[in-house]
């Protein structure tokens, strides 16, 4: 797996998150303290879109749609932080670019429930109630939700359709996975190969991938909580993408693997040196911008999404920087 082909941009980023790492903050970071009370600005929610937040039972929901339409499109973004932090702003940004690369689509974002106050199965019983508002207070159509999730988020995304699944309910149309923590036993090989490239979660285990208080007193092997585990029979199509140096690069290719021997559909994308969760950096690396536009694209397939001639869509690998392993059909 090649990594000299990484934008200087995503290098430099890269190199920046190491410093950070071993800098006096870093240690915060990584067993996940300052996920735990977020200081951050009032999120301003940008013009042409509805905002609200909708108080559940046992926690909130930030529902995002553009103003004066309606596609019947939504996406439930599940976020990420180790399940042991609120929803922050850079979600709230995400949800802005799910809306658009979904040509419209609206976004329903849950604040779940974390740990160690509410460890397992909180957050999944918070993201099914919430699958559940989407069919029944809203009235979309399953064939019209993806489900979207990155690292915590991304394994939480998983168990709630194995969920689904294994109790005969309405699934969703496509999944979107962004460096999904899969395997809560921390067991796969890259937790060894990338343990010194990894520059957020490497060179230590005092970290919250390796004592994790969501398990409580479950079996970290059990599929709703570690999916790595589980069956992939019947799952809908799904993006998977990851960098080349996670040490949670095992939890997305293991995946990938069970997804093809179950024939399931699937693309999973490998960027070559980056770090975990390197979407979050927007705009800002070239990287970053090919990951939003290979969402784009797997979502006008998953929603059928016809554009006009001139704005036709097209399959493509623009720079080299991706190393891509995708089963299609």
């Amino acid at each position: 797996m090649r990594t000299d082909k990484v934008s200087l941009r995503g290098r430099l980023m890269r190199d920046m998150m190491k410093n950070m790492m071993d800098s006096a903050m870093g240690h915060r970071i990584q067993t996940g303290e300052l996920r735990k009370n977020p200081v951050e600005p009032a999120w301003i929610c940008p013009a042409g879109y509805d905002y609200e937040i909708i108080e559940q039972e046992n926690f909130s929901m930030e529902y995002l749609r553009p103003a004066q339409v309606n596609t019947g499109r939504v996406i439930l973004q599940l976020h990420g932080g180790g399940y042991i932090g609120p929803i922050k702003n850079i979600y709230r940004d995400f949800s802005i670019y799910y809306s658009k690369r979904s040509m419209g689509g609206d976004v329903l974002s849950i604040d779940y429930r974390v740990a160690p106050e509410y460890p397992y199965p909180a957050a999944l019983k918070d993201a099914l109630e919430a699958y559940r508002w989407l069919l029944e207070e809203k009235q979309y159509a399953p064939d019209k939700i993806v489900v979207a999730g990155d690292s915590a988020g991304g394994g939480l995304a998983l168990a709630l359709v194995m969920y689904l699944r294994d109790h005969r309910m309405a699934m969703p149309a496509g999944m979107i996975l962004m460096s999904p923590w899969t395997d809560l036993t921390c067991s796969g090989e890259s937790h060894e190969t990338n343990f010194h490239k990894d520059p957020q979660f490497g060179g230590t285990t005092d970290n919250l991938l390796h004592n994790s208080v969501y398990i409580g007193e479950a079996d970290p092997r059990d599929p709703y909580l570690s999916p790595v585990f589980g069956s992939f029979v019947k799952m809908p199509p799904i993006l998977m993408q990851v960098g080349s140096e996670e040490v949670l690069l095992s939890d997305t290719l293991t995946v990938a693997d069970k997804i093809r021997a179950a024939r399931g559909k699937l693309r999973v994308s490998v960027y070559d040196g980056m770090f975990h969760e390197f979407q979050m950096a927007l705009r800002l690396i070239p990287e970053s911008r090919e990951a939003w536009e290979e969402v784009e694209t797997f979502l006008q397939i998953i929603y059928k999404i016809r554009r006009k001639p001139e704005g036709k869509v097209v399959k493509r690998v623009k720079s080299g920087r991706r190393q891509k392993r995708s089963d299609e059909d």
